[in-house]
C-alpha cells in the first residue's frame, strides 16, 4: 500500500474532518462531492462552504470531482464518509471496479433497506475482498478534530497490515490511532451508540439528571455487549474507546446531533419537526429501525432499543415509555 492515493467521499462535517486529518501527511488527496456548486464555492473560499467552515484548506492539494467513477479510478484507498441513508443514491452511477481498491468506511450506519453494515454491503454487492475493507471509528466529533483537540481513532479490518498502514496515515499530533480485528463489532457498536445517544437526549429533554444518565449508559453498554455477542461472536472488550468511549461522547456531548435530536423529542417535538430543524442527518434515527428489524431474528433483550423504536416509529408517548424503561434498568 506504499504511496497509495487517498480519496474522500462525502461533503459533510465528518468527511471534512477526515480530509483535514489525511492532509496532515498526504501531499494531495482526491475528494468526491455530489454538487458542483459546492465544489466551486470550496475552491473560491478555501473551506467547505457548508460544514466546519473554520478549517482552511490549500485547495491546490485537493483534486475535487463530482464524478464518483473518476474519483474511484484515480485513487487506491476510498474513504467513505457519506451518511448511510444517502449511500445507495450516491452509488447509483457507480460503474468503476472496486475489486482492487481498499475501502475505509467512516460511515456509522446501516445500509438502508439492506440490513447490512457498510463492510457487508460492499463485500456482497460489489465483490470487494473482505481483506480490503476496513472501518474507522472511536469517540471523535468532527468539530473537535477541527479544533485539533486530542482524539483517539481505531482502524479495524481483517488485514492488520492494511489497518496499521492507515492508522499510521491518520496519526498526527492531535489524533492517536490503534488497530483492531473486530470490524463487525466496531461497525455495529457505532450504530448502537447513536441510538443510545438519542435515548439519553430524550431523557435530558424530560429533565432527568446526570445520576440517571450514568445508569442509562451502564445499561446501554451491557445491551451493546449482548447484541454484539449474538450477531458477531468473538473476543472483544466493550470498555475500549471504540465502543464505550464512542458511546460516552455521543451521549454526553452537545456536539452530538443524535443527542440533540433526542433532546428535541424529549421536549415535545415530533420526529418530523426535529428532523426539519436539525438540517443534518441523524444516523441514529435510521439505525433504530434497522437494528430493531435485525434483532427480530436474534431476539436479544434490548429494552432501550425497543423504547426508542416505539417513540420514534410508533409515536408512543415519550414520557410514558421512559417511565416504563426506568423500571427495567439497574
Amino acid at each position: 500500500m506504499k504511496n497509495s492515493r487517498i480519496a474522500i467521499f462525502g461533503g459533510g462535517s465528518w468527511a471534512t474532518a477526515i480530509a483535514k486529518i489525511f492532509l496532515e501527511k498526504e501531499q494531495e488527496i482526491w475528494w468526491y462531492m455530489r454538487r458542483d456548486d459546492r465544489i466551486e464555492e470550496f475552491r473560491e473560499l478555501g473551506h467547505n462552504p457548508a460544514y466546519l467552515t473554520d478549517i482552511s484548506f490549500d485547495v491546490s492539494r485537493i483534486h475535487f470531482s463530482s464524478d464518483i467513477n473518476l474519483t474511484i479510478q484515480e485513487a487506491d484507498v476510498l474513504v467513505l464518509a457519506i451518511p448511510s441513508p444517502y449511500l445507495k443514491s450516491h452509488l447509483q452511477k457507480l460503474t468503476a471496479s472496486l475489486t482492487d481498491k481498499v475501502l475505509l468506511s467512516a460511515t456509522k450506519g446501516i445500509v438502508a433497506d439492506e440490513h447490512m453494515t457498510i463492510s457487508e454491503y460492499f463485500h456482497e454487492q460489489y465483490g470487494m475482498p473482505e481483506e480490503n475493507i476496513l472501518v474507522v471509528s472511536g469517540p471523535s466529533h468532527a468539530e473537535e478534530i477541527a479544533l485539533e483537540r486530542l482524539t483517539y481513532l481505531t482502524i479495524a479490518g481483517k488485514d492488520q497490515q492494511k489497518a496499521a498502514y492507515l492508522a499510521e496515515k491518520m496519526a498526527n499530533h492531535y489524533v492517536l490511532t490503534s488497530v483492531s480485528h473486530d470490524i463487525m463489532g466496531i461497525e455495529y457498536g457505532a450504530v448502537l451508540k447513536n441510538i443510545y445517544a438519542i435515548c439519553a437526549g430524550i431523557y435530558y429533554g424530560q429533565k432527568y439528571g446526570d445520576n440517571f444518565h450514568a445508569v442509562l449508559i451502564s445499561n446501554a453498554i451491557r445491551e451493546t455487549q449482548r447484541f454484539l455477542s449474538a450477531i458477531s461472536p468473538g473476543v472483544r472488550n466493550v470498555a475500549n474507546s471504540a465502543y464505550l468511549g464512542d458511546l460516552l461522547v455521543t451521549s454526553y456531548s452537545n456536539f452530538s446531533r443524535n443527542r440533540v435530536f433526542g433532546t428535541m423529542i424529549g421536549r415535545g417535538y415530533s420526529v418530523k419537526a426535529a428532523q426539519v430543524e436539525m438540517e443534518m442527518v441523524v444516523e441514529g434515527y435510521y439505525g433504530t429501525k434497522c437494528i430493531s428489524e435485525i434483532n427480530d431474528r436474534y431476539k436479544v433483550d434490548m429494552p432501550i432499543l425497543d423504547a426508542v423504536y416505539r417513540i420514534l416509529y410508533e409515536k408512543a408517548n415519550a414520557r410514558r415509555e421512559l417511565k416504563e424503561l426506568t423500571k427495567k434498568l439497574n
